[in-house]
């Protein structure tokens, strides 16, 4: 049987690097606009006091490959020669079976480099090669002057093999979806909805929300119509498909993967409201044991995040039985049950869980929590509650509503909110969304 030649793998990294060639990318990577992450992402890259690779990681479609593109335009610019940088998809078929160190070698052989010269290597969709982060340890420590970059789709499977192999030699950089801010800005909607420097048309932004719920967290969906007009089968086949019954069932061994979909679709259904273990295992009829692995897997790919709960003091409970899943990306939803109107019934939770999305890839999200306990017979909340790291004190808190309501009546619609101010007091008080009506109130004696 013949084999894949030098020749026909040298020829396949000049096609993938055609910058050896003219000095740029590929315009349909160097003209899209840039991710806000972008130049956090290259300060890592480009650090060379820290022998590290830096490990890319998120859900699919968020623009992986598109930044490492732009990475290497950047590096371009700044005066890098271009046949000291190269990137390589570990997943085209030439490359098959070729350990990355023989990749690395045939690359510097083609240019001439030395042990030590300094050069960029980018393997994009590294899960497909066995043992990456194996091999890529090795690679980081017998080539110090090398800055490796690695990336993938397969999150879950990263996440775990970064952490358990890489330590000391990976720095995880996670790319999330598409933030509000970064949905108005790839769409040019900027002056459009802030025509003067203090104010914007509430109306048009409102409009503009509801299009971030149904198609906002995906770079391609914003960009191209043609994506938007099939978003059911963009991310139910291309995305939701190869996490949950491919990624995810491969890395943990998981015998059901329709029953981890299913599992999903119900998460996705109800993102932003309250569940127990107790409660999904009876709905599903899943044992509970299962149903933690499964919230572990999803939380682990960037599907979904929780949130746990605290009292009116702010004090969190030594038993988390309660918490709350929100969906990253609130686009899900839509995908998967159909587009929002402004008027949905689900236009209230898909809210919230958009606010979360804004949040999620800080990294102070781990002080992130909600507020629910009871008053008398009453059940009050507050949506989210932010703690001091090193005081675990309540430092903010926020309500999140799609109506005008808690603007026109806060005694009575914010009855939750403000017995959570006057217990906890909040070191920045509390901040409150409505859909149109903005401004300062004094309520209790505290500002909201």
């Amino acid at each position: 049987m013949r084999q894949i030649t030098d020749i026909e793998i040298k020829k396949r990294l000049a096609f993938e690097n055609p910058w050896w060639d003219d000095g740029v990318v590929e315009p349909r990577f160097r003209d899209w606009p840039r991710r806000a992450y972008f130049d956090g992402f290259m300060d890592l890259v480009q650090e060379k006091a820290v022998n590290r690779a830096v490990i890319l990681m998120g859900p699919r479609r968020v623009g992986k490959t598109v930044m490492i593109q732009q990475g290497v335009q950047k590096l371009l610019d700044d005066g890098v020669a271009a046949k000291n940088i190269v990137s390589i998809a570990v997943d085209t078929p030439v490359f098959t079976g070729i350990s990355l160190e023989n990749l690395l070698g045939t690359f510097m052989e083609m240019h001439g480099h030395g042990r030590r010269a300094e050069l960029y290597v980018f393997f994009d969709e590294i899960q497909y090669h066995p043992d990456w982060e194996r091999h890529l340890k090795s690679l980081v420590d017998s080539y110090p002057d090398i800055r490796f970059v690695a990336s993938g789709s397969a999150a879950a499977a990263l996440k775990m093999k970064s952490r358990e192999s890489g330590a000391g030699r990976f720095t995880d950089f996670i790319l999330p979806p598409l933030t509000f801010k970064e949905f108005i800005r790839f769409r040019g909607l900027e002056k459009k909805l802030f025509p003067k420097p203090n104010g914007c048309l509430i109306d048009k932004l409102n409009d503009a929300f509801i299009d971030y719920l149904n198609f906002g967290g995906f770079p391609e969906a914003v960009i191209e119509e043609a994506v938007r007009g099939r978003m059911d089968r963009y991310v139910a086949d291309d995305i939701i498909d190869k996490v949950l019954l491919r990624d995810i069932p491969s890395l943990y061994g998981i015998r059901d993967p329709q029953e981890l979909k299913r599992f999903f679709s119900v998460l996705a259904y109800n993102t932003g409201q309250e569940v127990s273990l107790d409660e999904l295992s009876q709905s599903s009829q899943v044992a509970k044991n299962t149903l933690k692995k499964y919230l572990d897997y999803l939380e682990a790919a960037f599907l979904i995040c929780r949130v746990y709960r605290v009292d009116a003091n702010a004090r969190r409970f030594k038993r988390q039985t309660h918490f709350k899943v929100y969906l990253t990306n609130p686009c899900l939803r839509a995908a998967l049950f159909g587009a929002v109107g402004p008027e949905d019934e689900a236009m209230g939770w898909l809210a919230e869980t958009a606010m979360v999305a804004q949040y999620v890839h800080n990294k102070g999200f781990q002080d992130l929590y909600y507020a629910r306990w009871k008053t008398g017979r009453t059940v009050r909340e507050v949506d989210l509650v932010f703690l001091q790291a090193n005081t675990q004190k309540a430092c903010w808190a926020e309500e999140i509503k799609w109506s005008d309501r808690a603007y026109e009546n806060p005694m009575e619609e914010l009855a939750g909110p403000l017995e959570f101010v006057d217990k906890s007091k909040p070191i920045l008080g509390i901040v409150v969304t409505t859909r149109t009506k903005s401004g300062a109130q004094t309520i209790n004696g505290g500002q909201v």
